[in-house]
């Protein structure tokens, strides 16, 4: 079973490869095509852009009464980034997990597109930035679970995260005390992809 589970994540990991290689190909494609149409391609894409009055006089009303509560966000985000910023530089060093690359998780590309006006470039941004710290939190705390809490739920998860499928079944106590240790040394495939300074 382990022998199985161990080709699958293989393949698994593989193919995630071969999609951010086909995504980093496209990427290129794109890039090329908008250098050799910039001029063009730029006009083009400013003939969608809706000017802000527009946009607030076409916003329902209910929309406009509820982005308050959108924009309060920022606050929890912004502690929750500053925590576990400070969380992992203080304490992965002791346990000897690496460290997560913040900027890998907060991608802030999206608000210079030329068909945006300002509110919609800010919420661009905004979103860019909700999501990252969460992926970045997200990442950070299952690090943390593979290093102090390695067992499956017994009951399936919805979307669980990539530590997740090596970790000792739930209920299997002899497993657990054979393969803690090893599990909190098991970053090796993750310290290969990472550059030297930040291991």
């Amino acid at each position: 079973m382990k022998q199985h589970l161990d080709e699958l994540l293989a393949r698994i990991r593989a193919l995630q490869e071969e999609v951010e290689e086909t995504y980093r190909q496209a990427q290129l494609e794109i890039e090329e095509r908008k250098a050799r149409l910039a001029g063009e391609f730029l006009k083009r894409q400013r003939a969608y852009k809706i000017g802000l009055a527009r946009f607030i006089a076409r916003a329902r009303p209910l929309v406009l009464l509820s982005a308050p509560v959108i924009y309060l966000g920022w606050i929890p985000f912004l502690l929750m980034d500053l925590f576990v910023t400070v969380y992992q530089a203080i304490c992965f060093p002791i346990y000897g997990i690496p460290k997560a690359r913040r900027a890998d998780y907060l991608v802030f590309d999206r608000e210079r597109l030329p068909y945006l006006n300002a509110i919609e470039r800010f919420n661009c941004f905004y979103c860019s930035y909700g999501n990252g710290v969460v992926a970045y939190a997200r990442e950070v705390a299952a690090r943390t679970e593979q290093y102090w809490c390695p067992i499956k739920h017994a009951r399936r998860l919805r979307a669980a995260h990539d530590y997740y499928p090596k970790f000792i079944d739930h209920g299997d106590a002899e497993g657990y005390r054979r393969e803690l240790e090893r599990l909190r040394r098991d970053y090796d495939a993750l310290r290969a992809r990472m550059p030297d300074a930040d291991r």
